[in-house]
C-alpha cells in the first residue's frame, strides 16, 4: 500500500524513484479507506532530507498512510527555503485540537544545549504535553528521545566525553516484543550524538522498558509499558552517506572529528560505505506502525 503525500512535495520523486508507491492526495481522496494519520515534527535543520528518509521508511508497508509535516513557530528554519515550510509544513496552532493515530519527533542539533536553553523548548514541551491526549502512539528519535526521556519521565541526559559517531552493534533485550518481530539476535544502526541517557536511569523510572540497547552505544530503544510512547537513541533512517557527509561537513570546517566507526571499509573514507542498518531500521518503523499504531488506534479519531 502506499503513503500518501501532497502532490508537489520534493520527496515524491525521490521516492518514486526508487519504485516506492506514493499516492497523490488526489487519487488518495477517491479510495474509501481510513488512512493513519501520522504527524510528523520535523526539527532538523535540513528538513527535506529527513522528511525523505522518514517518508521512505513509513512508505515500505501493507498500511495507506496520511503524512502531515509540523514545524516550530517558536524558531524560523535558517536552512530550508520558507516557500517550502509554508507549503508543506503546518504550525502547532493549526493542528492542537486534531487527534493524531501517530507522531514522530525527530532529533535536533542541539545536544550541547540544557533543555531550557533551545529556542523552542516551551513549544516543544506543549507539543509533547499534547501528544498525550491526542496521539495515539509517540516515536521521539535521537535527541528527541533524549527530550521526550527528560519531559515525560525526568530523565536527563549527560554529556559524553567524545561524539558518538558510526556505526554499532545492538541487542534485543525483549525478544518478545513486537517492535523487534523479524529482527536478528544482534542488529545495527547508525549513531551522532554528543549526549545519551543512562542505562541504570531508564531501569529504575518506573513504567519504562529498555528493550534494546549496545556495548559501545549505550540505551537504544525504550518504551513505556503502556506502548503509548518509544525512544530510540540512534538514526535507523539515516541514507548509506549520511554518516559520510556529516564527516565531511565537519572536516570543511576544520573541526576535530573521528572517521566514523564501523562505517568506512577500513576506516579509509575515500571508500564508500557498506550499509549494514537498512533492513533493521526499515523493520523498526514498519513494526512501530504495525503493531503499535495500526493494530491498536481507535477507528475513531476523536476516542483517542
Amino acid at each position: 500500500m502506499p503513503i500518501r503525500i501532497p502532490d508537489s512535495l520534493p520527496a515524491r520523486s525521490v521516492l518514486e524513484g526508487e519504485n516506492i508507491f506514493v499516492m497523490t492526495e488526489y487519487r488518495a481522496m477517491h479510495q474509501d479507506i481510513r488512512p493513519l494519520n501520522v504527524l510528523i515534527l520535523n526539527l532538523m535543520p535540513t528538513k527535506i532530507v529527513t522528511e525523505t528518509q522518514l517518508l521512505r521508511k513509513l512508505s515500505n508497508t501493507p498500511l495507506q498512510i496520511q503524512v502531515e509535516l509540523l514545524r516550530t513557530a517558536s524558531y524560523q528554519s535558517q536552512h530550508t527555503d520558507e516557500d517550502h515550510l509554508e507549503s508543506f509544513y503546518t504550525t502547532f496552532d493549526q493542528v492542537k485540537d486534531r487527534n493524531f493515530d501517530g507522531l514522530i519527533i525527530t532529533g535536533a542539533p542541539v545536544e550541547d544545549l540544557d533543555f531550557d536553553q533551545v529556542d523552542y523548548w516551551d513549544e516543544l514541551q506543549e507539543i509533547m504535553a499534547w501528544s498525550t491526549r491526542h496521539v495515539h502512539s509517540t516515536l521521539h528519535i535521537c535527541w528527541g528521545a533524549q527530550a521526550g526521556l527528560y519531559f515525560h519521565h525526568g530523565i536527563q541526559k549527560r554529556k559524553l566525553e567524545k561524539k558518538l559517531f558510526g556505526v554499532f552493534e545492538h541487542r534485543v533485550l525483549k525478544p518478545s516484543s513486537p517492535l523487534f518481530r523479524g529482527f536478528d539476535d544482534k542488529f545495527y544502526a547508525p549513531h551522532s550524538r554528543y549526549t545519551e541517557v543512562s542505562r541504570e536511569d531508564v531501569l529504575a523510572a518506573p513504567g519504562l522498558e529498555l528493550v534494546a540497547d549496545s556495548e559501545e552505544a549505550g540505551v537504544f530503544a525504550v518504551k513505556t509499558e503502556d506502548s503509548r510512547q518509544f525512544f530510540i537513541m540512534g538514526h535507523p533512517e539515516y541514507d548509506a552517506d549520511t554518516l559520510a557527509r556529516e564527516y565531511r561537513r565537519d572536516v570543511d570546517k576544520g573541526l576535530e572529528i573521528a572517521v566514523p566507526a564501523h562505517y568506512f571499509p577500513g576506516d579509509d573514507p575515500s571508500r564508500p560505505p557498506v550499509v549494514r542498518w537498512r533492513s533493521a531500521g526499515q523493520l523498526l518503523y514498519t513494526n512501530f506502525l504495525n503493531y503499535y499504531v495500526y493494530q491498536t488506534t481507535p477507528y475513531d479519531l476523536k476516542q483517542i
